[in-house]
């Protein structure tokens, strides 16, 4: 059993940034990929990020590709995502995600205009 708990989120002004980090328990995540997910008020949740098991490729959605980086430390079963550049439509719940079938609590991102 894997639990993630994610950390990092507020209120931030349009422009801003924001890191968002994700710890694991239970298991390692060395080993296996991760990514991010995000879900804003009356939509679906959706793609942000993902990274494979060895760092080396990263994914991200097209609407945040240049301005968020998703990062991990296995040593320390973390993950990250770095956020600059937000904008109002970056506001949502963030999810941490292990595609082996856990997500995090999720941690909400509001960004003011």
């Amino acid at each position: 059993q894997v639990k993630l708990v994610e950390s990092g989120g507020g209120l931030v002004q349009a422009g801003g940034s924001l890191r968002l980090s994700c710890a694991a328990s239970g298991r390692t995540l060395s080993g296996f990929a991760m990514g991010w997910f995000r879900q804003a008020p009356g939509k679906e949740r959706e793609f942000v990020a993902a990274i494979i098991w060895s760092g080396s490729s990263t994914y991200y959605a097209d609407s945040v590709r240049g301005r968020f980086t998703i990062s991990r430390n296995d040593a320390r079963d973390r993950v990250y995502l770095q956020m600059d550049s937000l904008q109002p439509e970056d506001t949502a719940v963030y999810y941490c995600n292990d595609p082996r079938g856990y997500w995090g609590q999720g941690i909400q991102v509001t960004v003011s205009s």
